[in-house]
């Protein structure tokens, strides 16, 4: 058996409320729980502000014969899961998706983005 603790990267498996869903291209996803900007006035800089902003998991998804557009942006209130090649585990909890979704048939992928409260790395 090959040894595959050094893998970093280049798979991913993507679950939403337990449905497997074919991952054709990168996913990106953000744990974030605050937004930071620089409050600069003419005499220097001042501080910052912050606001609170929503954790999300983003893709690229493969459009199966069986997947339907309707079906993922109908979803609100779903658990999405990211299982990573280097073993990490990304959680949204209580997910909504965002956006419209629009396949592309020249090779059959669409885009997909679940925002939520929060992101966690398991």
């Amino acid at each position: 058996m090959a040894d595959n603790t050094r893998r970093l990267a280049g798979t991913a498996y993507l679950n939403v409320d337990g449905v497997s869903y074919m991952v054709a291209g990168d996913f990106a996803y953000s744990p974030s729980k605050v937004s930071r900007e620089s409050l600069v006035g003419q005499d220097g800089v001042h501080g910052y502000s912050e606001k609170p902003v929503s954790g999300h998991i983003s893709g690229t998804l493969r459009d199966s014969g069986s997947m339907k557009l309707s079906t993922l942006n109908a979803m609100t209130n779903v658990t999405v899961t990211l299982e990573l090649a280097n073993g990490k585990l990304v959680v949204g909890r209580n997910m909504w998706t965002t956006d419209t979704q629009e396949a592309k048939t020249g090779d059959g992928t669409l885009e997909v983005k679940w925002e939520g409260m929060a992101v966690t790395e398991e």
